[in-house]
């Protein structure tokens, strides 16, 4: 197959390109920067097709996707900058990328009539209750800006393209860019003592694991809308604040607070980012690993 990748420089991409060189897949990788600019590990991500790609340009995204006749599009590209996305000199921008960019991407997979896989967010509900939200559950309530924007992506994928898949995840950690666990640990340099919300619960995923199930995903044609993180429960912040400290072997003591108690941010976070993973083992997919195991081998990949 032949793939074509957005948002190669982000920390999901990356992976994505690096997953399908493992498996001798031909994969175009673009990225808004004049060269790739992700991070530079010696994968083969480095050394991969590469082109430069602003896909809120709709003439460019189609003039490059007709050309590379791709079988399949996966979507990573996206503002991702949460709080950054509440201010309202951004927000035109926000969504000329996660609303009219994803649009433009879908078009085109419509014109050439290949497959197509969104990245999209828990974010899309509205984070309340305790119960993991299913795949199929249509009662969106999206509590930001960012989440709004990523709810209206589904949407024009939903509406353009026949072959999709929709992939939604959370709390994602990579080789690149900046995530929960790099903030812990710089902290926990310089600060004996750290506050970490416990009334938030998700699962955490890491985009090494990800990338390998979405290129299982994109070689098959069960499409649909998808849950995707790590196995091992649903936790809060605080236990994976915990948690992270102890695989580091880091003597930082962490205390949980309310997100009250820790002050508002610039966007509303959602209280319950369960995601439900049930419909990836019926449709036959490999569950990722336990999100401990997972820490585990971060940990050792960013040493």
């Amino acid at each position: 197959m032949k793939i074509y990748v957005t948002g190669i420089c982000g920390q999901l991409g990356h992976d994505v390109m690096n997953e399908l060189a493992r498996r001798g897949q031909e994969g175009v990788g673009s990225d808004l920067a004049p060269v790739y600019s992700g991070v530079q590990d010696g994968s083969a991500v480095c050394t991969m097709p590469y082109e430069r790609l602003d896909i809120t340009d709709a003439e460019a995204v189609r003039e490059r996707l007709l050309r590379a006749q791709p079988d399949a599009v996966i979507h990573c590209a996206a503002w991702t900058a949460v709080d950054a996305a509440e201010e309202p000199e951004n927000q035109d921008k926000v969504r000329a990328i996660n609303v009219d960019g994803t649009r433009h991407i879908a078009q085109a997979c419509w014109e050439i009539g290949c497959k197509l896989m969104y990245i999209s967010t828990d974010y899309v509900f509205d984070g309340q209750g305790e119960a993991p939200r299913q795949p199929d559950c249509e009662k969106y309530a999206p509590l930001n800006v960012y989440g709004q924007t990523k709810l209206e992506g589904e949407q024009a994928v939903r509406e353009l393209v026949e072959k999709f898949f929709i992939v939604r995840t959370a709390w994602a950690f990579g080789q690149s860019g900046n995530n929960f666990i790099k903030t812990m640990l710089r902290l926990g340099q310089t600060h004996p003592t750290l506050r970490v919300v416990n009334d938030q619960v998700g699962t955490p995923t890491y985009t090494l694991d990800l990338a390998r199930l979405l290129v299982d995903m994109i070689e098959t044609e069960k499409y649909g809308i998808y849950h995707a993180t790590n196995e091992g429960g649903y936790i809060s912040w605080y236990d994976f604040a915990c948690e992270i400290f102890r695989q580091a072997g880091m003597h930082v003591t962490v205390q949980p607070v309310t997100t009250t108690e820790y002050g508002i941010s610039k966007a509303v976070r959602p209280f319950n980012s369960r995601l439900d993973r049930a419909k990836l083992v019926e449709s036959g997919f490999v569950p990722l690993p336990d999100w401990r195991d997972a820490l585990k081998r971060y940990l050792k990949e960013i040493k």
